[in-house]
């Protein structure tokens, strides 16, 4: 449940930034995705994969006012699904503090490499050059410390609440049988 509850919020977090170019990409969806991946099963990631490319849709058509071409997504719709099997890989069998830190930097990180390195090669927004490549990587770096931060958050509230929940009630029920 917690998995679905995670996309709603990256689902809001994405169209509750709009207008406020300071907090673009400070969103849930990576952590949503890495979740995801970690703790539901594989037949259903396509929903995930469905719901955010409904919203890339939406934002694009009624949000951003362009027109919507399926070509300029598909880098991103393929990290989406990188994104949830990082998560199965990394977090599926063992969670740990590093296990998930690794998760909130390879997430942000490989969807900044990628996502930038496609932009340049694909658009003319920057010289086919090293030098405009490095300016594309440049531009980016804004975008991709706010889905660092707020992936990281997410995903240390996702996978450290049901913690802290679990080591309260184990104290709680300590401190009962204690006073018997």
């Amino acid at each position: 449940m917690i998995a679905y509850l995670l996309l709603l919020v990256a689902v809001l977090s994405r169209v509750l930034v709009l207008g406020h170019a300071g907090w673009m990409n400070f969103s849930a969806e990576g952590a949503a995705l890495v979740y995801f991946g970690a703790r539901r099963p594989w037949r259903e990631m396509v929903t995930p994969l469905m719901v955010l490319m409904a919203t890339d849709f939406c934002l694009t058509v009624y949000a951003y006012h362009y027109p919507f071409h399926w070509q300029h997504y598909g880098i991103t719709w393929i990290w989406y699904a990188a994104a949830m099997a990082l998560g199965w890989i990394l977090l599926r069998a063992k969670t740990s503090v590093a296990r998930v830190g690794a998760g909130a930097v390879l997430g942000p990180t490989s969807f900044f490499v990628v996502s930038n390195y496609a932009v340049w090669a694909a658009s003319s927004m920057y010289p086919h050059t090293l030098a405009g490549l490095g300016a594309c990587y440049a531009a980016g770096i804004p975008f991709y410390r706010n889905d660092l931060v707020s992936t990281a958050i997410v995903l240390a509230v996702a996978f450290g609440a049901p913690v802290l929940v679990r080591r309260m009630q184990a104290e709680r029920a300590e401190a009962v049988a204690v006073r018997k």
